[in-house]
Parts: structure tokens; C-alpha cells; sequence
């Protein structure tokens, strides 16, 4: 072999070698997601959770968190649906919008946009403030049935799961979903002040949201909506004091129907690449979040399912028009 070719292969060799060694780049570039929620709360805490993981793994770049509060999430679905990005988008959704698009009926449902991925479960918390004179579940449902609509509860949107759950308790303790005395939140932040400061007598949220209070001493953990205990977390479920009912939320990912079949395939494939890495299950075990991810087609199964669960607890509430 000539001299010539001997430095050709050699430097076919670095070459290929430094191929290897690069980090792939990014298939997914300019990336939105939109957090229909102010920040601090769960579905901002879901979709910086995502952001952190395309962007650990390299599975996206240029990512965008965009928080568009209100109406449950349904204004952030319009934003989607509406297409003035160009690039790809993604909403982080949940129970509450379920129950949002239910009770209010807004020009524009999940049917049009296109599920992307189920991703986490969730359970609630009941918290009271730390100088309440309730200690204990027992003393709040005592309270309850003496008096249902004197307990105000702090609830995120409108017909959201926090509402839910009110809804079901009451209905439990007192036979009448109905008179829940419930207090709107967009925000877990504003949500937590009204708790804190003593301007309602119960609230009802996610436990990361409320975890941190609850250490700290600011809030008292009455119950939780699992249907057993949680590892890690010393808090009794509604169940096993007596309470009849057992409620979770969920969060997931809806893309655009905009978007071609390719681009739908692809941002479908980077999200089951992402919730397999490092960085997604190290979310999980901070925010206490049980992984529960679904393709497309099983969530869009799931999201049906919800439908049909949420339509009955609204009716209870007499939220459904």
C-alpha cells in the first residue's frame, strides 16, 4: 500500500471513529410545550419533566415550556389546535381538561387534537392549614355532616379532579355531591396561599404539590385518594378511614392534527424513547409519580375511558349542562 493510501485509510478510520463517539443529534428541533397552567403546578411540573428528559437525551432541541393558564387547560388546547407555531407542539393535558371540555362545552375538544402518549398517574392529597382546628379526617367529616355547605373547599378548575373528589367525598359523608362548596384555583401556587391562609377549610391537590408544605409544617396531610398507602409517604388513604372513595388524575401528551403522518409517527416514537431514559424515571421518583405510558392508540382508548368516569362524577356535581 502507497504511502497516499495508507493516510486515505487512516483518516477513513479517525473519522468513522468520531462519528461514533459524537452524541446523535436532535431529532425533534424547535420544540412547544404548552403547560395549559400557571407555573408551579402539575401540568408545569409534567411538561418541564419532559422538556429535561428530550433535552438530557438528545432527543430534541430547542424546547419550549409555554404556560397558557385558564379554563382547565382548554385554552391551551385552542392555542394547539389553532396551529399559529410552525414547528412542532405538544399539550400536556390531564383529568382536569377532560372535565373543563365536559362542564363547559368550549368550541374546541380533545377530538381535535391527536394523542401522542399517556404518561404518569397521580394521587391527590387532602390538606387542611397547620393551625386548623381540624386534626384529623374523622373531624372534618364530622363537620360535614353537621354542616355540608360551611366547608369550602380549594379545588383546582372547575369540574377538574380536585372537584372530583369533592364531590365524592361529600357525596360519601353526606349523600349530596351537590352541595360541595367548591373554590376555583387556576394555579397551585394561589391554590396553596388560600390553604395557608386560612380563607377555606379544606383543600384538595396533587401530593408533589403539596408535599413540600406538608414538611414544612405549613399544611396537615388529612388523607390520601390512593387506594392503599403509598411507599415512602405517611398519610392514611380515605379508604382505610372509612371514606368509600379512591381517585386518581393523569397526565399525558396530545400533539396537533395539523401535522403529518411522519411528524406525528416521529414526535409518537421520541416520546416512548423519553420515557425510557435516566432523566424521565428520575422525575417520576422527585415528583412521586407513577409512570403509566401509553402509545397512541391505548391512550386513546384510556382517554375514552375517562370520558365515560368523568361524565358520572360531573352529574353528581350537577356541573354538566
Amino acid at each position: 500500500m502507497t504511502l497516499f493510501r495508507r493516510r486515505t485509510a487512516l483518516f477513513a478510520v479517525a473519522a468513522m471513529a468520531l462519528a461514533a463517539a459524537a452524541p446523535a443529534s436532535a431529532e425533534i428541533k424547535s420544540l412547544e410545550i404548552i403547560a395549559p397552567a400557571n407555573p408551579g403546578s402539575g401540568f408545569d411540573q409534567t411538561s418541564r419533566a419532559v422538556q429535561a428528559a428530550l433535552n438530557e437525551a438528545g432527543l430534541a432541541s430547542g424546547i419550549q415550556v409555554l404556560n397558557v393558564p385558564g379554563a382547565g387547560g382548554t385554552i391551551g388546547l385552542a392555542q394547539l389546535v389553532s396551529g399559529q407555531k410552525r414547528g412542532p407542539a405538544l399539550l400536556t393535558i390531564g383529568a382536569t381538561t377532560v372535565g373543563a371540555i365536559l362542564s363547559n362545552k368550549p368550541p374546541v375538544t380533545l377530538n381535535d387534537a391527536e394523542p401522542v402518549a399517556l404518561l404518569l398517574k397521580e394521587y391527590s392529597m387532602l390538606v387542611v392549614p397547620a393551625n386548623s382546628d381540624i386534626k384529623s379526617l374523622a373531624e372534618l367529616t364530622a363537620k360535614i355532616k353537621a354542616n355540608p355547605s360551611s366547608i369550602t373547599w380549594a379545588v383546582g378548575s372547575a369540574g377538574g379532579i380536585d372537584h372530583l373528589i369533592a364531590g365524592q367525598i361529600m357525596k360519601a359523608v353526606s349523600g349530596d355531591a351537590r352541595k360541595t362548596n367548591a373554590i376555583n384555583y387556576a394555579g397551585g401556587g394561589e391554590q396553596i396561599a388560600s390553604i395557608i391562609g386560612g380563607h377555606v377549610t379544606v383543600g384538595v391537590g396533587g401530593i408533589p404539590e403539596f408535599a413540600t408544605q406538608v414538611q414544612s409544617g405549613k399544611l396537615r396531610a388529612l388523607a390520601i385518594t390512593s387506594g392503599e398507602r403509598l411507599e415512602g409517604l405517611d398519610v392514611p388513604t380515605l379508604k382505610e378511614q372509612g371514606v368509600d372513595v379512591a381517585y386518581g388524575t393523569w397526565r399525558g401528551l396530545m400533539g396537533s392534527k395539523k401535522a403529518s403522518e411522519a411528524e406525528k409517527k416521529e414526535l409518537a416514537d421520541t416520546i416512548a424513547k423519553m420515557v425510557e431514559t435516566k432523566a424521565w424515571k428520575d422525575s417520576l421518583a422527585r415528583y412521586g409519580w407513577i409512570g403509566s405510558y401509553e402509545g397512541p392508540e391505548g391512550y386513546a382508548a384510556f382517554l375514552k375511558e375517562q370520558e365515560t368516569m368523568m361524565k358520572t362524577g360531573l352529574a353528581d356535581l350537577g356541573l354538566l349542562k
